[in-house]
């Protein structure tokens, strides 16, 4: 050994075990090397998170109260035009379609132009789409501008959950995750009380929904000081899924069908009726309110007993809510109460339905797993309102039927899979995490290294 050797001791560690280090996770790093009893993941790193995070935050919500604002808007819109309602649910399912491009084609324009510049083009873009809604009052534009506000919500998902993903780390990914759901849903029902500020047929809506969204730039081009690394995507064969855990995939193709009516055409539904902008408003925002609420009770209850056996009385409840629904008045107090329910508890059939995979897989497969999940689920989003479309041009109170028929249907094969499979140990099962509805694939990494900071093993063999 060189005398320089021993002057200086042995090697440090060889860079490539920090190669795949955030920013976060290297400065926790940095911060144990100085103090080997730092806590990671203590007050300070907390404090630090949130201090880096609330311009995402912030940026998210302001374009997710316009996304609100702007699905609610065309729903009525499209009602007092006469478009008629299959029409109308080719529309809507527009979006959905929009949303399962992009998912898959944003990583590529991170690549090429970077996080701050995609969200700029993105967010500008989906603006713009809503001043076109009411420049031109025809469906088959209408259907194109929602094809492409879809795909840039997609891309806008995608870089925020980028960015989430590098400022977290392995003790705090697990509660931006959470943040993310209650940011997303509560910016959606925020933007569908905003109904009550114009009328639906006039331009102030449109237009406040376009602000809403463009205002989303400001915290985030100002704030953004630093330029994430972009993953590959991790991809898992369908067939290789459908053998390992089917009812994961079930419950997420169908939990889509349900959700995707129900985000798609309630506000058609709604124009049918004699209810007031006022009580359209609450009616549509009451699902989203009861998803906020109740995903963490039954997060809870999924972790403590036997998951399928969660799934099956969560289905079961979001099918008696639905039914329920076909038997009040649609203007009636009840009828917004159920409504609520109902979101509570469909809402986290899709989060119970990731949590029920990731029991099975193994670890290294949680994101590709995760990522066919949210396509499969968007697939779902897409048939779910051209079905409805189609009943309700027969009846609009058959907008029900799809609030009911496809949790019966998750309740039913639940049922037949806790019959002939043996359940995952309740004591090996993953912790529970919220998982948004309309979150890209990008998401998945904050489950992934959450996952392996609890010590979670995968459960493929059992």
């Amino acid at each position: 050994m060189s005398l320089l050797s021993h002057m200086v001791g042995p090697p440090m560690s060889e860079p490539h075990e920090f190669a795949d280090l955030t920013a976060a996770e290297a400065a926790e790093a940095a911060a144990q090397l100085v103090d080997p009893n730092a806590v990671v993941g203590g007050p300070a790193f907390e404090a630090s998170t949130a201090a880096r995070t609330w311009a995402l935050f912030l940026g998210l919500g302001l374009v997710m109260v316009g996304n609100g604002l702007q699905g609610a808007v065309l729903g009525l819109r499209s009602a007092s035009e006469g478009f008629g309602v299959g029409v109308t649910g080719l529309i809507m399912t527009s979006y959905f379609a929009g949303f399962l491009v992009g998912s898959r084609y944003a990583e590529h324009a991170l690549r090429s132009v970077g996080h701050i510049r995609t969200f700029a083009a993105l967010a500008s873009t989906a603006s713009s789409t809503a001043l076109v809604h009411v420049i031109f009052v025809e469906p088959f534009t209408w259907a194109v501008m929602r094809f492409v506000f879809g795909l840039c919500m997609a891309g806008l998902y995608v870089v925020i959950e980028s960015w989430l993903n590098d400022l977290g780390t392995n003790a705090t990914r697990g509660r931006l995750l959470a943040i993310y759901m209650v940011v997303t849903m509560a910016g959606i029902s925020i933007g569908q009380l905003l109904l009550n500020v114009a009328d639906a047929s006039k331009f102030t809506l449109f237009a406040l929904a376009s602000v809403l969204v463009s205002l989303s730039l400001v915290p985030i081009t100002l704030s953004a000081a630093s330029t994430p690394p972009v993953f590959g995507s991790e991809s898992m064969p369908l067939r290789t899924l459908l053998k390992i855990v089917p009812t994961g995939l079930t419950c997420s193709f169908l939990a889509g069908v349900g959700l995707g009516a129900l985000i798609g055409l309630s506000a058609v539904f709604a124009a049918t009726t004699d209810m007031s902008p006022a009580r359209i408003s609450m009616f549509l925002s009451a699902p989203m309110i009861g998803a906020v609420v109740f995903q963490w009770p039954i997060g809870l209850a999924s972790d403590r007993l036997p998951r399928r056996g969660v799934i099956a009385v969560t289905a079961a409840g979001a099918a008696a809510f639905g039914l329920a629904l076909t038997a009040v008045e649609a203007e009636s107090w009840a009828a917004i109460g159920l409504m609520f329910v109902l979101g509570g508890a469909a809402f986290p059939l899709y989060s119970l339905a990731i949590a029920l995979t990731i029991d099975w897989v193994e670890p290294t497969q949680i994101v590709g797993s995760t990522a066919v999940l949210v396509r499969v689920n968007a697939a779902g989003a897409i048939v779910g309102p051209l079905a409805t479309a189609g009943l309700m041009a027969i009846q609009p109170r058959l907008f029900f039927v799809m609030q009911v028929a496809p949790y019966l249907l998750i309740l039913v094969y639940v049922l037949y899979r806790i019959v002939v499979k043996e359940a995952v140990p309740v004591d090996d099962q993953s912790t529970f995490q919220p998982f948004p509805a309309r979150a890209s694939a990008a998401a998945a990494r904050l489950l992934h290294r959450s996952r392996s900071a609890t010590g979670d093993q995968g459960n493929a063999n059992q």
